[in-house]
C-alpha cells in the first residue's frame, strides 16, 4: 500500500531476523508470520485467513452487508510490512486490538479499497492492548 499508520490501540510487532539463514524465501517468511497471527487470533476465538494476492489475516463479517459481487464481506485484522536489507527482516506486523477505526478512513489499507479494517473490539471481544 501507498501508507503505513501505527497508533494507539495496536499491537505492533517489528520482526528482525535473518531470512537468509531460512532459505531466502520472502514469500514464505510472510506466510508464517500469517500464520502466527492466524495462532495468536484463534487464542481469542477469532478465525483469521489469508486471501490470495492480499497479504495481511483477514475475517469474514456475515455481520456486514454482501459486497457489491455479492460476496460475504471481510475486514483486515492485522497487517504485514516487511523489508528486508542483506537478508534480514525489519518491520512486521501489526494487530488491531483496539484502535480507532476512523483513523482508516483516509488511506486505503494495503492498496485494497473493497474491503474494511476492523479490530478485536470492533468483533465484539472485550479485550484490551493487556490482552495480546
Amino acid at each position: 500500500g501507498q501508507y503505513t499508520y501505527h497508533g494507539p490501540g495496536q499491537r505492533v510487532v517489528y520482526i528482525m531476523l535473518d531470512v537468509g539463514k531460512r532459505g531466502r524465501d520472502v514469500r514464505c517468511f510472510v506466510r508464517q508470520l500469517e500464520k502466527w497471527v492466524i495462532a495468536t487470533l484463534a487464542e481469542f476465538n477469532v478465525t483469521g485467513e489469508i486471501r490470495a494476492g492480499r497479504v495481511g489475516v483477514w475475517v469474514t463479517r456475515p455481520d456486514k452487508p454482501l459486497t457489491a459481487t455479492g460476496q460475504q464481506a471481510e475486514d483486515k485484522v492485522a497487517a504485514i510490512g516487511i523489508r528486508l536489507r542483506k537478508w534480514i527482516s525489519f518491520h512486521g506486523i501489526s494487530i488491531n486490538v483496539e484502535p480507532d477505526l476512523e483513523h482508516f478512513s483516509g488511506i486505503v489499507p494495503c492498496g485494497i479499497s473493497e474491503h474494511g479494517v476492523t479490530s478485536l473490539v470492533d468483533l465484539g471481544l472485550p479485550v484490551s492492548m493487556d490482552d495480546l
